[in-house]
C-alpha cells in the first residue's frame, strides 16, 4: 500500500467501514465551507503556505459493545491543549513521506500500538485549524479487536476505546459555544469530554455512518463553563 492511498485489498475491513471510507472522500480541491460537510466547514481553506503539516488517525475497532473509536487524553501539564481529548496524531516530518505514515508513526509513539495491524480505510484532504496554524489530514483506519496499548506517560496519560453507540447516545451530546461565537459539537462519553476538532470529526462520522440519533440541540454550554464542569468527563448527563 502506497502512502496516502486506501488499503486496496480491503480484506480486513468490515463492509460498513469500507463503505464509510468511500463515502467520506471529500474532493481534494475542497476549499470553501460550501465544499465541506457542515461539521467541518469551520476548517475550510485556503490553507496558508506556512501552515504546519500534521495528521490524525481515526482508528475504528470492534468490541463487546460493537464498533468503537480510539481516543486519547493529553497530559494536563502540556503547554498546548492540556488535558484535552484527541485522536492519535501529530506533526509531519520529512521522513514520513505523507500523512498516512505520519498518523501511524505518531500513534505508535503515543500508545505503542502495533501499526502493522492497522488497515487504512480512507484519507481526507487537509483541514486547516486557524487557531493553531496546523493543516491536519484525518486518516481512517481499522484494527479489529485491537490489542493492549497505553499512553506514553508523557504527552498521553490515558487511552480509551469508546463505542460509537455511546457517542451517539442523545444524552451524551451537546453544543459548545466557542469564544468567537460559533457552536460546535461536544460529547460526554466514557468519562471523556470531547470537543473542538475532535468533536467535529466524531459528529461527522456519526452522521455519515448512520449512527446519529435525534438529540437535544438546545443543550448549549459556553466553552469555559463546560471545561470547568466536564474536565474529568462528568457529570455524565
Amino acid at each position: 500500500m502506497a502512502d496516502d492511498q486506501t488499503d486496496t485489498s480491503g480484506a480486513a475491513l468490515p463492509p460498513w467501514l469500507a463503505g464509510l471510507g468511500r463515502t467520506a472522500s471529500i474532493p481534494a480541491s475542497a476549499s470553501t465551507s460550501a465544499d465541506l460537510p457542515p461539521e467541518l466547514s469551520r476548517y475550510a481553506g485556503p490553507t496558508p503556505a506556512n501552515a504546519r503539516g500534521s495528521a490524525v488517525l481515526m482508528l475504528f475497532g470492534t468490541g463487546d459493545a460493537g464498533p468503537d473509536l480510539l481516543l486519547l487524553r493529553r497530559s494536563g501539564v502540556l503547554r498546548d491543549h492540556p488535558g484535552q481529548v484527541c485522536f492519535p496524531g501529530g506533526s509531519t516530518i520529512p521522513e514520513d513521506g505523507g500523512p498516512v505514515r505520519t498518523a501511524l508513526r505518531e500513534t505508535y509513539e503515543e500508545t505503542g500500538l502495533d501499526t502493522s495491524a492497522v488497515r487504512i480505510a480512507g484519507v481526507l484532504p487537509p483541514l486547516y485549524l486557524a487557531h493553531s496554524g496546523f493543516s491536519v489530514v484525518p486518516v481512517l483506519g481499522w484494527w479489529g479487536a485491537g490489542g493492549r496499548i497505553a499512553g506514553d506517560g508523557k504527552e498521553i496519560v490515558s487511552v480509551h476505546r469508546v463505542p460509537l453507540a455511546e457517542l451517539a447516545d442523545p444524552g451524551a451530546r451537546l453544543l459548545i459555544r466557542l469564544p468567537d461565537g460559533p457552536l460546535a459539537p461536544g460529547f460526554l462519553s466514557g468519562g471523556l469530554f470531547v470537543w473542538g476538532f475532535t468533536g467535529a470529526l466524531v459528529a461527522w462520522v456519526l452522521r455519515l455512518g448512520g449512527w446519529e440519533r435525534p438529540w437535544d440541540t438546545g443543550r448549549i454550554e459556553d466553552l469555559a463553563a463546560a471545561r470547568r464542569r466536564f474536565a474529568d468527563g462528568g457529570p455524565p448527563r
